[in-house]
């Protein structure tokens, strides 16, 4: 009698587990099945131009959201330490928020990311002017960049995670910059919660290109990121004038506010930055340029996210959003406060065209620019 109940705890006890293992594969298999890309409009511009919305989901939940209008990333949502999904970006409901004055929130900047002095520039003995859309400088590719323009996009198939690639052909002359420039920006979302962006482009003249992704990331999802901690892989950094544009020198971060060589608050020495109170500089990263390498790491201490940035370029800009205050109402009404950002922008060096010690960010015909950055997010 006794053995009889023994068999029947036993047994209940294997179903039980069968029916646990059963509803994790479910749970698995409908985290599976969300995994891909789904199509939509987002709006029309004036003229009737669709713009289209692209959404990619991850085999765990996450998901982002991009458009055509600039390219742009308008929401990432990721987990944080207790599993609960959160958007860690800067954004608008609606297509009108983009078509206002904003900061290129997730925008895809080109031609030229970053600052041109006096907006121009001398390529094989031919001078050429731009837009002045910052004082009297260029920044991120002049008053119609590429943030402003539409973009064709299209799905991408894959095996694990969700890509949308974006393309424009920038024409001959525009802007300002030479040459017609043909470029693809393919962004992946990735199973383990990694958004990648992969850069590439032809010219059929030389011309100056340097691409970046204007995302501002916002781990908790709400408030300020001056208590995160955030490490920099560099030693040196490019000072720049009271214009913000760069000297041509290579300085040492060390006994600097740029020094994050070890994790450090990013509030915690912004008051030593005198002239803008905050940060909006490019740190010259250590490792080689063109291997894809870990530079960055951000740590929210409250959500427990922290995002890890890779790439292959010789350089990041970082800036904590000092230009924000309360006014932009962003995704789901949230106002978006002083510091309640950090963007850490890939790049070449702000004004190489006027540097001769920077790296070169002239494109000829016949090469192909290439670049990665990607952005890891974990959680603990």
């Amino acid at each position: 009698m006794q053995s009889g109940k023994k068999m029947i705890r036993r047994m209940a006890l294997l179903l039980m587990s069968l029916l646990f293992v059963a509803s994790m594969a479910h749970g698995q298999a409908a985290a599976m099945a969300k995994a891909g890309v789904e199509r939509s409009e987002f709006g029309k511009l004036d003229d009737g131009t669709t713009i289209e919305q692209f959404t990619l989901h991850n085999a765990k939940g996450a998901t982002a959201k991009f458009i055509t209008y600039g390219a742009t990333l308008r929401e990432l949502w990721m987990p944080d330490r207790a599993g609960k999904e959160g958007d860690v970006v800067l954004g608008f409901d609606s297509l009108k928020g983009y078509l206002g004055q904003h900061p290129y929130f997730g925008a895809t900047i080109g031609r030229y990311g970053n600052r041109i002095a006096g907006g121009k520039f001398t390529l094989d003995g031919k001078e050429y002017t731009l837009p002045q859309n910052n004082g009297p400088n260029t920044l991120h590719g002049g008053k119609l960049g590429f943030d402003k323009r539409v973009w064709k996009g299209e799905p991408v198939k894959m095996e694990h995670g969700a890509a949308v690639r974006f393309t424009y052909t920038s024409a001959d002359g525009e802007e300002g910059f030479p040459g017609t420039l043909k470029v693809t920006v393919v962004y992946t979302l990735t199973d383990e919660n990694a958004l990648k962006i992969d850069y590439k482009a032809t010219t059929d003249k030389a011309t100056p290109v340097n691409l970046t992704n204007h995302s501002y990331f916002n781990l908790a999802g709400t408030g300020d990121v001056l208590d995160y901690s955030m490490w920099i892989d560099a030693n040196h950094y490019t000072p720049v004038d009271s214009g913000l544009i760069t000297t041509g020198e290579i300085a040492a971060v060390k006994g600097t506010p740029y020094d994050f060589t070890k994790p450090e608050k990013i509030g915690s020495r912004m008051g030593d930055i005198k002239d803008i109170g905050g940060y909006d500089i490019n740190f010259v990263l250590n490792s080689k340029m063109g291997a894809m390498r870990k530079v960055a790491e951000v740590d929210d201490p409250a959500s427990g996210r922290e995002m890890q940035v890779w790439t292959t370029e010789p350089g990041i800009q970082v800036y904590n959003a000092i230009g924000l205050n309360g006014s932009l109402v962003g995704v789901g009404g949230v106002a978006y406060p002083k510091y309640g950002a950090i963007c850490l922008e890939t790049q070449h060096y702000p004004d190489s065209v006027h540097h001769d010690n920077f790296p070169s960010v002239i494109l000829t015909p016949g090469k192909e620019y290439h670049t990665e950055t990607t952005y890891k997010f974990l959680a603990k």
